[in-house]
């Protein structure tokens, strides 16, 4: 008897030290206005979605609508980029492939087709000059691996312009280095990102998800709330997270890097217009000396995550099954109302 009233009060005990962890949390941000916004664009978010802000390494609001929980997996679409940036800025990091190497170095396919001088910064870059669909497409459907996908790209797509004179939005870089991953580690890509960048975050709910059996590196990650924040607060504390170095500094750095859009623009979703360019990311809000300071990297079908370099938070609204191409100026309200709350806390 006394050993279930043991176990009885150590249990009421951490339920009742959450509570307070909770209460104090709740006590330092008045969120109420972020709740009033949440409301306010609910049809515009879809009945399953998840806002979080994750600031001083915690949870410091939560809001879930419908039947989305926080550990609730969805594709993120385009989102994947991010990811996608990380794990070949690893490789790069070890020496295992520069960025100025040529595609054509790893995949011999591209010389044969007359492409071999793109190289892999021209990918992340999305500068290689191929021509693409109009937004994305996922055009894995139906191949059995990424190789398949990706040799399909060096014998079928035009060249459109000499790479690196213009900007155009495709999932194609992505894609081709993902694939060159693969050539170089001798591992498939998704047990690749599983090793060094999800694994390591505890992302467990976190995969790239494949359309028949091809992975795709440009939109293929299924994730949730709970996991994708995990990420975005390893970026904002320069590759740290829960005290251990998961990325190095220098690759957080070049992956929130505003990059210069070409002049020419020769494709980009409305919703990205203007802005300048991340790998894998965008430069939402800059400075007077125009440095990053609110970088996103929004997803295809609707999920929206950011980070705030200068207020030190993260937050990420996740859309189950939401409506592609969504308005950013939704999202802008909905961060003003949560600068608002962290600034009256500080």
């Amino acid at each position: 008897m006394s050993q279930i009233r043991t176990v009885f009060c150590r249990s009421v005990s951490l339920v009742t030290a959450s509570l307070l962890i909770m209460q104090s949390t709740q006590a330092q941000y008045n969120f109420s206005g972020v709740d009033a916004k949440v409301q306010q664009y609910q049809k515009q978010l879809g009945k399953d979605a998840v806002i979080m802000v994750y600031k001083d390494n915690k949870v410091v609001y939560q809001k879930t609508l419908g039947e989305c929980q926080v550990t609730t997996p969805a594709p993120i679409g385009a989102t994947s980029q991010w990811l996608t940036a990380a794990l070949v800025l690893t490789l790069v990091q070890e020496g295992k492939l520069s960025l100025d190497d040529k595609i054509s170095q790893y995949l011999p396919i591209f010389t044969t087709y007359m492409k071999s001088y793109v190289t892999i910064r021209q990918c992340l870059e999305q500068t290689l000059g191929f021509r693409t669909d109009k937004g994305f497409v996922r055009r894995l459907k139906g191949y059995a691996t990424l190789e398949e996908a990706v040799n399909d790209i060096a014998s079928k797509r035009e060249i459109d312009f000499k790479p690196g004179d213009a900007y155009q939005y495709s999932d194609q870089g992505w894609d081709i280095a993902g694939r060159i991953l693969e050539v170089v580690t001798k591992k498939p890509f998704d047990r690749l990102m599983q090793d060094r960048i999800l694994r390591p975050l505890g992302m467990r709910n976190t995969s790239f998800s494949t359309f028949d059996k091809a992975v795709s590196p440009s939109e293929g990650a299924v994730s949730s709330a709970a996991d994708f924040v995990k990420f975005e607060q390893l970026l904002l504390d320069k590759g740290v997270f829960n005290g251990k170095q998961i990325l190095p500094g220098t690759v957080v750095d070049e992956l929130l890097k505003a990059r210069t859009i070409a002049a020419t623009v020769k494709y980009i979703p409305k919703n990205l217009e203007g802005w300048a360019y991340t790998y894998g990311g965008w430069v939402q809000q800059a400075d007077e000396q125009q440095n990053a300071v609110v970088i996103t990297s929004p997803g295809t079908d609707g999920t929206w995550p950011m980070i705030d370099v200068k207020n030190k938070y993260s937050f990420i609204v996740f859309v189950k099954n939401g409506q592609s191409e969504q308005k950013r100026e939704m999202y802008a309200d909905i961060k003003a109302a949560i600068d608002v709350a962290i600034g009256a806390a500080l």
